[in-house]
């Protein structure tokens, strides 16, 4: 896809501005349902907020030197919640209760009531916009379907194995209609098949599959421990990795610089690019280049150069503004110093 060795990119998000959301309360909790309240700027006036925002942080990416770009998921309280609260089937006037990926505390979650079915296109216009602000190649996100499977109330579906086959009904139409928006990347973001590693192995490569069915384009899936802000503390082992071999994904996004975790698992993914996380997001302090090519040639032991696409551990929302953007440049910067040497 890319004519760059070793493109850069970003995971989804990138820190919102104050002026457009209250980080302090944001920084409190990853919401499962919407959270209007968030904002700082009123309904009236808030999508051309979120166009200035996005907009700007498109232009933070491309001054970073980031080849192919996001649009930061401004528009966003979660990386889940709005497409999420978008289908039918869920019950726009209650709240479900679920457990967090921990399973200590019950959190408000979208309730299914009915037969879930995706009434119209939920992020075509953030694409269009994205594509309409950039010359770059873009990426655009949305939660999977197992993932949010498993971040609501069932209350429908006689199991969420069934759930999560019609959530990914869903994300494909979304998919396509991203795609012949001018997509170059959809990513689908499945964090919980970690966290839910057992029945990912029974069926999380099934859904996956439905959910990238008939799609024409570069696809990708992100896994992750969670973000850093809420997951100080992470494994040094994905206990749901390899299996995804047998998926007919195109590009696994792994985080490995905060979690350490032994890179000789990407021998287990000989077909797939891997979008190598390198920037940890827990340390507020700046990443050297050095230290970044070091992260990435550590990877060069297991994968070739062209199939490696350099991006933080996960998304970057939570991060002070201008870390994000210090740490995307040191990535820049070092994914430069290893392209020298090859």
């Amino acid at each position: 896809m890319d004519t760059i060795l070793m493109p850069t990119t970003v995971v989804g998000s990138y820190p919102q501005p104050d002026w457009l959301i209250n980080r302090e309360s944001l920084g409190k909790q990853v919401p499962r349902m919407r959270a209007p309240e968030l904002w700082r700027i009123a309904e009236p006036w808030l999508e051309q907020a979120q166009d200035d925002a996005t907009i700007v942080a498109i232009h933070e990416m491309e001054a970073a030197g980031i080849d192919i770009v996001t649009d930061g998921e401004m528009r966003r309280e979660s990386y889940s919640n709005r497409f999420a609260n978008s289908l039918d089937g869920i019950d726009t006037t209650r709240a479900g209760k679920g457990a967090g990926r921990l399973g200590s505390m019950t959190f408000p979650v979208p309730l299914v009531t009915g037969r879930i079915r995706r009434p119209g296109p939920v992020e075509v216009r953030d694409l269009k916009f994205l594509r309409a602000h950039t010359a770059r190649k873009i990426k655009i996100t949305l939660p999977g379907p197992f993932t949010m499977a498993h971040q609501n109330d069932n209350q429908f579906y006689p199991d969420r194995e069934q759930l999560a086959m019609d959530l990914a009904l869903a994300v494909n139409e979304e998919i396509k209609d991203l795609f012949a928006a001018g997509a170059d990347v959809v990513q689908i973001d499945e964090p919980w098949m970690e966290a839910r590693a057992e029945q990912a192995k029974q069926y999380g490569v099934s859904v996956v599959n439905r959910a990238l069915e008939g799609v024409r384009g570069t696809t990708a899936l992100h896994m992750c421990f969670g973000y850093a802000h809420v997951m100080p503390a992470k494994p040094s082992a994905y206990s749901f990795l390899s299996e995804l071999e047998g998926s007919i994904v195109q590009q696994i996004s792994i985080e490995t610089a905060q979690p350490k975790i032994d890179l000789a698992v990407l021998k287990d993914l000989p077909s797939k690019t891997i979008i190598l996380g390198v920037i940890d997001l827990k340390d507020l302090q700046i990443e050297t280049p050095e230290t970044v090519a070091g992260r990435i040639e550590k990877a060069l032991k297991f994968v070739a150069p062209e199939r490696l696409v350099i991006a933080p551990d996960c998304g970057m929302k939570y991060l002070p503004r201008e870390r994000a953007f210090g740490k995307l440049k040191a990535m820049v910067e070092g994914a430069r110093l290893v392209r020298s040497t090859l």
